[in-house]
């Protein structure tokens, strides 16, 4: 099992930018204070042009940035990033390049996506889709599924502080290496996309794992990111489905405790866990509610 000190990045439930506590009343009447996350807006900026606002924690918006550029098809992988300029006081993030963009047209064609926070993705972005072709000879063990599933399960996060958010985590076999939240799980895939870039960490050898629903658009980012698992608490829509197949993305969901199913991809997967053996869900999840309920 990964431990803690193996995430190259994890959540901070003790940084007190990202939630506020607020008064209220119990279900007995009873006075309660507890935290809140934070939602604030970034707008994001590509060198002179602003692109868009989104709404978001607040913490690392130069991973954000970078990655919904990415993922947007506004960047290139082979751009060269001059400057990356985050100004807390106007909640602004400017992206500056050795390449001059004009977006003008780009930012016409929108399409709005199914997750929360009203994400939007741009209409040319399943030429990129399309293009991608996911190693298929990668494999994925169904042990590593059940490590990953508890350490992230275990792993201290603002969702169990707080709830109300979203997580996403970049994988190697069992360990998570790189595990975001956000009030959107776009926002969430986007800063794992940006660190990747920044970083010059690649896809080989990773898998992706959200607490949110498998739809059309984590199935595309993820595709985008050249990533060949994507894995699940929650459930599917028949698009993200269909997109899965399409892409030959191995789509595991509903991965709580010994279960999972896969629709997508089932070649890669080797059983090599007996479900019987894996364990149950957390006992403080199993009394606050499984991680996909509050994530839908």
């Amino acid at each position: 099992m990964a431990g803690n000190a193996d995430f190259r990045v994890r959540p901070d439930p003790d940084d007190a930018r990202l939630y506020r506590e607020v008064s209220g009343l119990d279900h007995t009447g009873a006075a309660v204070t507890v935290p809140v996350i934070t939602e604030r807006p970034l707008t994001i900026f590509l060198n002179g042009r602003e692109i868009v606002t989104a709404m978001t924690i607040g913490d690392y918006p130069d991973y954000l940035a970078v990655g919904y550029l990415l993922n947007q098809n506004m960047l290139r992988p082979d751009d060269e990033i001059l400057a990356i300029d985050v100004d807390e006081v106007t909640d602004t993030v400017v992206v500056r390049t050795a390449r001059e963009t004009d977006f003008e047209d780009k930012l016409k064609k929108k399409v709005m996506l199914s997750g929360c926070a009203q994400g939007t993705m741009f209409g040319d972005v399943m030429e990129r889709f399309d293009a991608t072709v996911l190693d298929n000879e990668a494999v994925f063990h169904t042990s590593w599924l059940y490590g990953l599933v508890r350490a992230l399960n275990t792993c201290p996060s603002l969702y169990l502080k707080a709830g109300a958010i979203h997580g996403c985590a970049l994988c190697e076999e069992d360990r998570p290496l790189i595990y975001m939240e956000d009030v959107g799980r776009h926002n969430a895939v986007d800063k794992i996309a940006g660190y990747m870039a920044l970083h010059g960490l690649g896809p080989e050898g990773k898998s992706f794992y959200t607490t949110g629903r498998l739809t059309s658009e984590m199935v595309i980012k993820t595709v985008q990111m050249g990533i060949p698992v994507l894995a699940s608490r929650s459930g599917f829509t028949a698009w993200g489905v269909a997109l899965a197949r399409k892409a030959g993305l191995t789509l595991i969901g509903r991965a709580k405790g010994r279960r999972f199913l896969v629709l997508s991809g089932e070649h890669r997967l080797i059983y090599d866990a007996d479900p019987a053996a894996a364990a149950e869900d957390p006992a403080h999840l199993q009394r606050k509610g499984s991680l996909s309920d509050d994530a839908a």
